[in-house]
């Protein structure tokens, strides 16, 4: 999703190093972040695939919407996702979108507050995803039936 070139100045000149923030997903459900770092971008890459692919969740849903409205909160980072009807589309800023859309999310509104740095903003973004439920599973915490 984004790669970040950092220099180190030495005697010779300047040595950079590359970290690569990555998301992964099967666009049914399944989502996940990486980070990686290296010297060259391919490698950086690769590792934060790998890391992606570790820490695959799974996102609830309806339809192909969220089942609520949420807030993921991470650093200044914060992200409100409200579900939207069939059609409509991912109304979403240029770091959440990849996100949202690798979910397997069709239709939802997104509103990004505070800082806009991509990584606060993707962690963000997942830290909601995480936070969703579904009825059938408020109705299982609660020990109740759904009518």
């Amino acid at each position: 999703m984004k790669i970040y070139r950092c220099a180190k100045v030495v005697k010779g000149g300047r040595r950079f190093r590359f970290a690569a923030l990555v998301i992964v997903g099967d666009r049914k459900g399944q989502v996940g972040i990486g980070y990686g770092k290296a010297n060259e971008v391919p490698v950086a890459v690769e590792k934060g695939i790998k890391a992606a692919r570790k820490g695959l969740f799974t996102v609830p849903m309806k339809g192909h919407t969220l089942p609520h409205t949420i807030t993921g909160r991470f650093g200044a980072a914060k992200v409100i996702m409200v579900p939207a009807s069939e059609g409509t589309g991912v109304i979403a800023g240029v770091h959440l979108r990849p996100l949202l859309e690798l979910a397997g999310i069709r239709d939802v509104l997104t509103k990004s507050v505070g800082s806009p740095n991509p990584k606060n903003l993707v962690k963000a973004g997942v830290n909601g995803l995480k936070g969703l439920r579904t009825a059938e599973t408020i109705a299982k915490l609660r020990g109740v039936k759904l009518s």
